[in-house]
């Protein structure tokens, strides 16, 4: 049983013994899940949102971006894209917006993707906080996994990065990841890792706080600025450098890993938009899927949460190890099943 005085000495590690952290995080998984990656095929479906958080380019209240749908056809191209290329699994992404035709189509977007790849991609969406009622169609569409990230489980700094009204409340948040479970999705969470005003000691109540809820993935990274958010602007005095957000965030990996053998973790694109080697570093410390952005080209800039984010990756490079073909599913799912 890992405390949290023992998690802030691990993410306090350097030099022989952070290798020895990274290592420990990759005995783990192998032990537990085995050495294989897993794709899931990026599609950032709309960049339209209805929150105005202060860490988000896409968030509403910035004028500068231009804002896209994805129509059906380019959806289903690009889930045809990731069925042909045996990816096993596909992400539908995209701001949140509560509409009923905006939920309607997904749920009719979900079912097309399971008809065209004969029911056999996987499909994750993460799409916001919505409501029981809206979870259980889109589950019942066949979507079977969703990520809907805390960002920070300090309540305090939740409301720093979020505007102070009624629609950015944590407890919503929560009461949303609750949900998702009851309705029968694998659920998915995770934080930004180095964000000013955060400490070492929240990161280790982040990890403590997503063993608690019992996740079954996990999706987090360094943070980054975007131009378009204020927070980051106005507190870019508190950050910390990319070099230490880049070596903790592989740390949170490997902790995690640690403390929740079982479940998938993501390499996310953030840590590539530090360094180019970034998501294959995730991946020798523990983590076990890449999301390739498989979007239209012409709009992947359009979707630019933070400043520098990557619009590819060469899978190739870690092709000996990708179970191509495979939902990867959540083994720590699988097994609350049983």
């Amino acid at each position: 049983m890992y405390t949290k005085h023992n998690i802030i000495e691990m993410l306090n590690s350097q030099s022989s013994d952070m290798e020895r952290l990274f290592a420990r995080g990759v005995e783990v998984r192998n032990s537990a899940i085995g050495d294989g990656v897993y794709l899931r095929g990026l599609i950032e479906y709309s960049n339209i949102c209805s929150k105005d958080c202060l860490y988000c380019g896409i968030r509403s209240s910035n004028r500068e971006v231009e804002r896209y749908v994805l129509t059906e056809t380019q959806v289903l191209d690009a889930a045809k894209f990731a069925y042909e290329s045996n990816y096993g699994s596909v992400v539908l992404q995209c701001g949140e917006v509560k509409s009923e035709r905006h939920i309607t189509l997904i749920e009719h977007l979900v079912k097309e993707m399971k008809k065209l790849s004969n029911g056999t991609l996987g499909i994750t969406l993460s799409m916001g906080e919505q409501t029981l009622e809206c979870y259980q169609r889109w589950f019942d569409a066949g979507a079977h996994r969703y990520l809907l990230r805390i960002e920070s489980s300090n309540r305090d700094l939740y409301n720093k990065i979020h505007p102070n009204n009624p629609q950015h409340s944590y407890d919503e948040r929560i009461m949303a990841i609750e949900n998702l479970r009851s309705v029968g999705f694998q659920v998915g969470s995770g934080v930004m890792i180095g964000l000013p005003y955060q400490s070492v000691e929240d990161l280790a109540d982040d990890l403590l706080w997503m063993k608690r809820m019992d996740i079954d993935m996990c999706g987090m990274g360094p943070y980054l600025i975007s131009e378009g958010a204020p927070f980051g602007l106005e507190s870019a005095h508190l950050l910390k450098s990319e070099q230490w957000r880049f070596e903790t965030s592989l740390k949170m990996i490997a902790i995690l890993r640690i403390l929740m053998p079982k479940i998938n973790i993501a390499a996310s694109t953030a840590l590539q938009a530090i360094n180019p080697m970034g998501r294959i570093k995730a991946i020798e410390c523990g983590a076990n899927i890449i999301m390739p952005n498989i979007s239209p080209e012409n709009i992947r800039a359009n979707y630019n949460l933070y400043n520098n984010k990557p619009r590819s990756f060469d899978s190739k490079i870690i092709e000996d190890r990708v179970h191509y073909g495979e939902w990867g599913d959540s083994s720590h799912f699988n097994s609350k099943k049983r």
